[in-house]
């Protein structure tokens, strides 16, 4: 089901939902930092990445809901929501999947439904229409790796705390990745039915 916006969007840059999503941004890359910063021969600075992507849930939240309340969409907002979430999963794929955290098949999977939906917005952008919006379904799968990657880098040690975040870890990933590419799907039937539509048209 696609989330419909109701609400009047604002051309306004420097709103507090987009300093947020714009803060997010910026932690992606001090996030991968602190994540391989042990392969590199540094100290290990698992807590501190953490850190950084609790923040970066946190302030996920906040945008979109401060966006909604105080009437501050925007078109930039809508681009760099989705671009922040998309940043922060391929970071993590990319830290994790160095450490050996992740397994190579995760990640290609996940990375092969990003390719999927950048050849739809590709296709959509050549007829003139806008990326598709982000709907519950994709939402909710990135929750859910939100959850699995912070679990899966807590597993990297030992004792029944990593031991428990294994657990739940892994059952967040696999969810996240099934509701990922469902989602995925669904955009692509969009894409084809505005597709076949337009081939009506003409």
């Amino acid at each position: 089901m696609e989330v419909q916006e109701t609400r009047v969007q604002t051309d306004r840059v420097l709103t507090i939902p987009n300093i947020l999503s714009m803060a997010r941004l910026v932690g992606v890359p001090v996030f991968l930092w602190l994540i391989l910063r042990p392969e590199f021969g540094g100290p290990k600075s698992d807590g501190w990445a953490l850190l950084v992507l609790a923040l970066s849930g946190v302030s996920d939240y906040l945008d979109g809901k401060l966006a909604r309340r105080w009437n501050q969409i925007s078109s930039l907002g809508r681009l760099l929501d989705p671009a922040a979430d998309r940043l922060y999963i391929l970071s993590t794929l990319v830290g994790l999947t160095w450490r050996e955290i992740l397994p190579l098949w995760l990640t290609a999977a996940l990375l092969a439904r990003e390719l999927v939906l950048l050849v739809m917005v590709g296709i959509l952008r050549r007829r003139g229409y806008p990326p598709p919006q982000v709907n519950f379904l994709g939402k909710a799968a990135t929750f859910n790796l939100m959850y699995a990657f912070p679990l899966l880098l807590l597993s990297d040690g030992s004792g029944w705390i990593s031991s428990l975040a294994a657990i739940f870890g892994w059952a967040f990933a696999g969810w996240g990745t099934t509701l990922y590419w469902w989602a995925g799907v669904l955009y692509v039937v969009q894409v084809r039915r505005l597709v076949r539509a337009d081939a009506m048209a003409d």
